[in-house]
């Protein structure tokens, strides 16, 4: 039987920069990644993506915000901005893939899921909003949006300009990993848990949607246990990972060990909003019974799998 392969790419690496936005534009861009991913499917996995959506839903509450404010059209609620943009990147995801095996003489069938994943609505985290999402703003922009929503909360993210942030509760449960599993043993490409899931708390009348944004990564780490997945894979935008990053040590790094990888988050090496999400998801992934992670670049995504490029973290 082929191997499940679980792979996290980014919202933000389906937009190339400031001038490539539009809906046109990401589509150019998940047609170049997505022959990353026809590279793992050739080499004969089994694949499971996962994508973020952190710009894509900031700019359909940015968009929500002008039409109230101009024409009093009711405004977006989060969790439907998460469920509207699951549906849309998937849905290019899965014309773009298709597409490209086709080119290949794969045929292979793709689905999106539409995902909710269950979180604890006691969680600290709800008092303590941390998950960026929409666009980088500078100080001024970030001035003007507070002037107009002053409940909205900003950080500075890693020198990138400022992002608002979220409550980002951890993810506890997947509520349609069955049919999941049951596709995936279809030999579906599946795409699920987008930008995370949209997430829910459990109530006696039923699944209950919370405002809040769950990281992508952690949601992929608790995809790949639940599916018995042995390789995770997260996309980013570098090659590798990198201790000091951008100083003059800067040191890459190759083949880390869960305990040494631990060691060097102690050690405060990775940015919270940058590339510490990556290393917690894999170390949540690696502790409950994954056997390997790799961090990448999306065009490095087959050569990683050949142990050529990229950061494996093993126990």
């Amino acid at each position: 039987m082929s191997e499940t392969v679980v792979v996290a790419i980014g919202g933000n690496s389906l937009i190339r920069d400031e001038a490539h936005k539009s809906v046109n534009d990401q589509y150019e861009s998940v047609v170049e990644t997505v022959k990353h991913l026809a590279d793992i499917i050739e080499s004969g996995f089994k694949l499971v993506i996962v994508h973020g959506n952190g710009p894509q839903v900031g700019f359909m509450l940015r968009r929500s915000a002008i039409a109230f404010e101009i024409s009093g059209l009711h405004e977006v609620p989060l969790s439907s901005c998460v469920a509207d943009t699951q549906g849309a990147i998937g849905f290019q995801i899965q014309q773009a893939l298709e597409i490209e095996l086709e080119k290949r003489g794969i045929i292979k069938k793709t689905v999106t899921i539409v995902t909710r994943v269950v979180v604890d609505e006691n969680d600290t985290k709800f008092q303590n909003p941390t998950k960026p999402i929409g666009s980088f703003y500078n100080e001024e922009k970030k001035n003007e949006l507070l002037a107009q929503y002053p409940d909205w909360t900003f950080v500075e993210d890693s020198g990138r300009g400022f992002r608002r942030v979220v409550p980002s509760p951890d993810p506890l449960e997947i509520v349609e990993i069955d049919v999941i599993k049951d596709v995936i043993e279809r030999d579906y490409v599946v795409i699920a848990c987008g930008g995370g899931g949209i997430p829910v708390v459990k109530k006696a009348e039923g699944y209950m949607a919370v405002d809040a944004v769950i990281d992508k990564d952690l949601a992929s780490a608790l995809l790949s246990e639940t599916v018995q997945a042995k390789r995770f894979i997260i996309s980013t935008g570098v090659d590798y990972v990198f201790l000091n990053f951008g100083k003059e040590n800067e040191k890459r790094l190759e083949h880390v060990t869960l305990d040494e990888m631990k060691m060097y988050v102690d050690e405060g090496h990775f940015a919270a909003g940058s590339m510490l999400p990556k290393i917690e998801a894999a170390l949540e992934f690696l502790e409950n019974g994954g056997e390997e992670v790799i961090i990448t670049a999306p065009e490095q995504l087959k050569a990683a799998l050949e142990y050529k490029v990229g950061t494996r973290i093993t126990k």
